[in-house]
C-alpha cells in the first residue's frame, strides 16, 4: 500500500489547491503514476473517460461530499488513493470513511428511519438487495441512469461487464445497487501438505481413498480428523479452522450461506427458490410466508441442524482450542501462520494477507504453498443448489439524499469502478468486479501467485456462489438474530435445534411486525398457514422443489474426493 500512497503525493498536494486545478492535466498525471497501464482501456480510451469525469463533475466543483464502506483493503485504497485523485481531477472534494461492517449499517439505518442525509452514497454489501428493494428508499438505478441521474452516468460505465449485477438486481428486473467489490468464501488448504507422499499413503492406508479437495463434508471431516494432531515441520497442525465467539460476526459465519453448503432450502442461482438458503420461503409474488418449518420455511429444518451440527463438532474436535473464542477478523489471518492443513469456509477477501512473502504459507519464490477450490457440500445438498456464498459491497444511494449530492457521489462511485481503474483496483484488493478485468493478461500472468483465485473467479463455478438473495425483506432487523441465537448453540446454552428452532421463530416475530405495520405495502411479508414437515416436504417434491427436506439417516455420504491440478483443468476446458 506504501507505494501507492507515494505516487499519489501528487494528486494529493492538488486536491487541496481546490477545483480551480481539475483538469485533464491531473487526470493525465493520474493515469501515468498511478494506472500506469494497467487498465482494460488503452491509454486513449483511458483519457475519453477521465475527460467525460471532468466535463460531468463541472457543476459540482467545490462541493464536500460524504460516502462510507466497511474497512477492507480494497476500500482502503479508494479511500487513501482514488479519492484524492478524483478531487484532484473534478474538483469534488470526497470525504470516503472507513468503518466496521456493522457500523456501515447502522449509519445506513439511520438515515432510513430518520430522512437525514449522514451520508451521501453507502457501500453496503448486496445482502440488503432484498430490504432496499421493499422499503423503496434506495434510488432504482435503472431509472436514475435513464431519468434524473442521466447526464452523469458514464456512457462508458458498461452495466453488463460487472459479474455481480444479478446480485444487484431485485425481482421487479431493476438494478439498486453497482457491485464495487465481491469476494467469496471457498475451501482453503495447504497443497504442499495434501501432495506429500507420506502423507499421501498413510491416508489411503487409514480411509481408503485418495487425499484431494473434499468434494463433500465426509471427506472434509476424514481429512480433518487425519492432521490433527499431527506434527508437521516440527509445528502440532490441525485439519480444521473456524471461529465461535459470540459475537456479531458469528452471525456472518451463518448467514453467509453456511445452510446452503449443508444443502438447506431449494435448487435456483442465484439463490434458492421459493426457499432460500436463510430458510425464508416466499409466495409466487416474492413476498415471505414464513421461515420455520410449520410454514414451509426451512431455517430449523433437518438440513440446518444438521448444519449447525457439524459446525460445533469440527469446532470442538480439529480446530486450534482458542479458535472457539475469536472473531472473524481475529480467525481470518491465522491460517497463514502455517498450523493449518484446510479450512472450509475460508473468505478470499484474506487472499492479500496470505500471498505477502517471507510468512509461513509462501514459498520462497512468492508461490503459495497453500490453494483455494470450490468448497465441499454437505449430504442435503443436490446439484442446481449455490454452493457457497460471495460478498458483492454494492454502491447504493439514498432517496433522502438531495439530488445534486446524490450526482456528485454517483460520478465518485463510477470512478472508483470504471473501467479505467479497475483493474489498477482489483490488483491491489483482489476483489474482482468486472469480466474485463479478469480477462486482462495481467491476471493470468500473476495467477500462479494467488493461488487459484484467478482460475475460480474465470470459472463457471463461480456462479454458484452467491450473496442473501431478496427473500430477506430486512436484512438489518434479521441478521442480528442469527448470532444471539446460534450463539447460543456455540456456547452449549442450547441444543442446534433448540436454537434454529429459536432463530425460525424470532425471524417470525420480525415478519409478523413488518407484515402489521404495512410498510412494505404488497411486497412484505404475509405469514402462511402451519402444516407439519412431511406434508410441506410433500407439497415441495410434488411441485419439483426441494425444501423442507426430510431428515437423514445416516446424516453421511460415502467420501470424494479429487485432485486439485486435474479440477483445475476441468475449468479451463
Amino acid at each position: 500500500m506504501r507505494k501507492h500512497l507515494l505516487t499519489t503525493s501528487t494528486l494529493l498536494a492538488l486536491a487541496l489547491c481546490g477545483p480551480a486545478y481539475a483538469g485533464m492535466d491531473e487526470a493525465k498525471a493520474f493515469l501515468d503514476q498511478e494506472v500506469n497501464g494497467l487498465s482494460a482501456l488503452n491509454r486513449a480510451d483511458q483519457e475519453k473517460e477521465m475527460q467525460w469525469f471532468v466535463d460531468a463533475a463541472k457543476p459540482f466543483a467545490g462541493m464536500d461530499i460524504k460516502v462510507v464502506s466497511e474497512t477492507i483493503t480494497t476500500h482502503s485504497y479508494e479511500s487513501k488513493v482514488l479519492a484524492p485523485a478524483f478531487t484532484a481531477i473534478t474538483g469534488i472534494k470526497v470525504t470516503h470513511d472507513l468503518l466496521g461492517e456493522g457500523d456501515v449499517v447502522e449509519k445506513l439505518q439511520t438515515q432510513m428511519q430518520s430522512g437525514e442525509n449522514v451520508y451521501d452514497a453507502y457501500i453496503n454489501d448486496s445482502d440488503l438487495i432484498g430490504t432496499h428493494w421493499r422499503y423503496q428508499q434506495a434510488r432504482n438505478l435503472t431509472e436514475w441512469m435513464a431519468g434524473t441521474g442521466k447526464d452523469v452516468t458514464d456512457p462508458m460505465l458498461d452495466v453488463d461487464d460487472f459479474i455481480g449485477k444479478s446480485f444487484t438486481t431485485a425481482p421487479d428486473g431493476q438494478l439498486y445497487q453497482l457491485p464495487d467489490q465481491q469476494f467469496s468464501n471457498l475451501y482453503w488448504f495447504r497443497y504442499d501438505w495434501f501432495n506429500d507422499e507420506k502423507n499421501k499413503s498413510e491416508f489411503k492406508a487409514k480411509y481408503g481413498y485418495d487425499l484431494g479437495v473434499p468434494v463433500n463434508w465426509s471427506a472434509y471431516e476424514d481429512i480433518a480428523e487425519f492432521f490433527t494432531g499431527r506434527e508437521i515441520e516440527g509445528k502440532k497442525v490441525f485439519g480444521h479452522m473456524d471461529y465461535g465467539k459470540k459475537d456479531p460476526s458469528l452471525g456472518w459465519r451463518f448467514t453467509d450461506a453456511w445452510l446452503s453448503m449443508a444443502g438447506n432450502g431449494d435448487k435456483g442461482i442465484p439463490n434458492g427458490l421459493p426457499v432460500d438458503e436463510w430458510g425464508i420461503r416466499v409466495n409466487e409474488k416474492s413476498q415471505p410466508v414464513g421461515s420455520c418449518v410449520a410454514r414451509g420455511g426451512d431455517t430449523n429444518g433437518p438440513a440446518s441442524v444438521y448444519a449447525i451440527t457439524k459446525y460445533l463438532e469440527w469446532l470442538q474436535k480439529y480446530a486450534p482450542p482458542e479458535a472457539q473464542g475469536m472473531t472473524f477478523g481475529e480467525a481470518g489471518p491465522l491460517p497463514a501462520q502455517g498450523n493449518i492443513a484446510q479450512q472450509m469456509f475460508w473468505y478470499t477477501v484474506f487472499t492479500a494477507d496470505m500471498v505477502k512473502e517471507g510468512i509461513p504459507v509462501v514459498n520462497a519464490d512468492g508461490t503459495p504453498k497453500w490453494r483455494m477450490a470450490p468448497s465441499p457440500h454437505g449430504v442435503y445438498w443436490k446439484e442446481g443448489m449455490k454452493l457457497g456464498y460471495q460478498d458483492a459491497g454494492s454502491w447504493t444511494i439514498l432517496k433522502s439524499t438531495p439530488d445534486d449530492r446524490a450526482k456528485a457521489a454517483w460520478l465518485y462511485a463510477q470512478f472508483v469502478v470504471s473501467k479505467t481503474v479497475d483493474a489498477k483496483k482489483s490488483d491491489v484488493g483482489l476483489t474482482f468486479i468486472r469480466q474485463s478485468t479478469l480477462d486482462h493478461q495481467h491476471f493470468t500472468d500473476r495467477a500462479p501467485k494467488l493461488g487459484g483465485l484467478i482460475e475460480f473467479y474465470r470459472s463457471p463455478a463461480r456462479l454458484q456462489w452467491s450473496p442473501t438473495g431478496t427473500n430477506v425483506p430486512d436484512y438489518p432487523k434479521l441478521a442480528q438474530l442469527w448470532w444471539q441465537n446460534i450463539g447460543d448453540a456455540s456456547s452449549g446454552a442450547k441444543t442446534p435445534q433448540e436454537a434454529m428452532d429459536a432463530l425460525c421463530a424470532d425471524q417470525e416475530k420480525v415478519l409478523a411486525r413488518i407484515e402489521k405495520s404495512g410498510v412494505q405495502g404488497d411486497k412484505g411479508p404475509v405469514l402462511g398457514e402451519e402444516k407439519d414437515l412431511a406434508t410441506w416436504n410433500a407439497e415441495a417434491v410434488k411441485a419439483g422443489g426441494l425444501a423442507p427436506q426430510l431428515k437423514i439417516e445416516p446424516e453421511k455420504d460415502k467420501p470424494v474426493t479429487i485432485n486439485y491440478d486435474e479440477l483445475i483443468k476441468s475449468w479451463q476446458k
